[in-house]
């Protein structure tokens, strides 16, 4: 079943920072099988606080995004991204194509 990695962005602490790791957290990707979804664009807050940002990527598995995110690459970048920003990040497990219908 597929997962999403959710990283909701509440503000920029360091433009500089969160450009290095937005370097690295690109490449840290590669040998990953990884689907970018939704990329920083426009956000309609419907309820609730506003997100400076939101980032989800789609995983085969809760197992994938977790081996992505623990994974070296990944682990180097991410004292940059927080340093640069506030986030709240999660996993979470999708919805098995026979429930959808």
């Amino acid at each position: 079943m597929s997962a999403y990695v959710v990283m909701l962005r509440e503000r920029v602490t360091n433009p500089a920072e969160l450009a290095l790791y937005a370097s690295s957290a690109r490449a840290a990707r590669a040998g990953h099988e990884v689907t970018p979804l939704v990329g920083y664009g426009a956000i309609e807050t419907l309820e609730g606080a506003p997100f400076d940002g939101v980032l989800i990527h789609r995983f085969p598995s809760v197992e994938d995004a977790r081996a992505w995110y623990e994974s070296p690459a990944y682990q180097a970048a991410l004292p940059h991204r927080r340093a640069g920003a506030d986030y709240r990040v999660f996993i979470v497990e999708g919805v098995d194509d026979t429930q959808a219908r």
